[in-house]
């Protein structure tokens, strides 16, 4: 038998996963659909009318800010598979390298995309189009994520904000599927190692609340993407081989978030600003190492435009791995709970699980 779950309970399905050390909570199962012909038009109604579902994941005593969380949606475009939303402290990034390895590992190893021994192609729609991804599977569990998402670019270069402080301070900004501002670690008095990470986190928070009046910066194709949400701090690049790179790298995100990876996006924005330098070519990489010393590697693959920007189209490696399977239950009535933006989006009452005599 199935017990039934009251009038108010809702309950959501799923697979916590991690890459990098950063926590990535994949909803599967309890969303109803969402209105849109895209993801990204999916995207737009959940911020404005169902932000609840983000702010139950990403708070006491569901979830913690420092997560994110991939809501699998219906995609629009038709070579997609699955479509995506990301959803973090900061809001809705329209992609992400650690989110994008942890959704295709997730949806892999599930069955929700079939998967096969070796390797495979699967393309997933994120809010800022489709991510072409390369899977390698090996005994039944996927041992690496290759992701190309959209061109990153520069967008800004060599400006200063007065943060207080800490004086001026110096960044370029560059799209990655976000806006990033980068900033030397070195010059902000940083060597980007664990102990660091409340200091980090200090100094990003100080940044961003100086430099988001004056950084307004429009994509060419995504118009209107939001205020700046991250800072990328970029430690010394230290040759290893004759195509490859490395560089100890740390990513805050606003508010208050160090992340445990190097983060794929900070990865694009990386090799953006160092092909435009020409520091690095095409075909090949940079290894990005964060505070935890964890790593995604970043390959050049070539130039594409962006608007009147010359963009750069690059591939995110990484592994993600499975932390668990749990259907959740969210009661309606319980006084943490803000259901003023979440009710309509869970369909129910839906079924607990069958007993031990079912």
């Amino acid at each position: 038998m199935q017990g039934d779950v009251p009038g108010r309970m809702r309950s959501l399905e799923l697979i916590d996963t991690q890459a990098g050390g950063d926590v990535s909570r994949i909803v599967v199962g309890g969303v109803g659909p969402l209105p849109g012909g895209s993801v990204r038009e999916q995207l737009r109604f959940l911020e404005h009318h169902g932000d609840g579902l983000r702010r139950l994941l990403l708070s006491e005593p569901y979830g913690d800010p420092a997560m994110s969380v991939n809501l699998i949606v219906e995609p629009g475009h038709p070579e997609a598979q699955a479509g995506y939303i990301i959803m973090e402290a900061m809001g809705y990034p329209l992609y992400s390298g650690s989110n994008t390895i942890c959704t295709a590992t997730a949806v892999l190893e599930s069955g929700r995309i079939p998967m096969r021994e070796g390797v495979q192609d699967v393309v997933l729609e994120s809010p800022a189009g489709l991510a072409r991804i390369t899977a390698t599977v090996v005994d039944g569990r996927v041992t690496s994520i290759t992701t190309k998402g959209e061109p990153a670019y520069v967008a800004s270069r060599d400006r200063f904000v007065e943060v207080p402080g800490h004086g001026q301070v110096g960044y370029d900004g560059v799209w990655s599927g976000a806006f990033f501002a980068l900033v030397d670690a070195a010059a902000a008095g940083f060597e980007l190692t664990r102990v660091e990470e409340p200091a980090l986190a200090a100094f990003g928070d100080a940044f961003v609340r100086a430099v988001r009046p004056e950084f307004v910066e429009v994509h060419p194709h995504l118009g209107e993407v939001g205020p700046l949400p991250f800072v990328h701090f970029c430690g010394p690049v230290e040759r290893v081989s004759d195509r490859g790179f490395r560089s100890r790298s740390a990513t805050y995100v606003h508010p208050g978030v160090i992340c445990r990876s190097p983060t794929g996006t900070g990865t694009s924005a990386r090799l953006a600003r160092m092909h435009e330098r020409g520091e690095i070519a095409q075909g090949q990489w940079l290894d990005t190492v964060s505070p935890r010393d964890s790593s995604f590697r970043g390959t050049v693959l070539g130039t594409a435009a962006v608007g009147h920007h010359i963009g750069l189209d690059t591939h995110i490696t990484g592994r993600a791995w499975t932390l668990a399977h749990s259907r959740t239950v969210i009661d309606l009535d319980d006084p943490m709970v803000d259901s003023s933006d979440l009710e309509h989006l869970l369909p129910g009452p839906t079924p607990l699980a069958p007993d031990a005599s079912g």
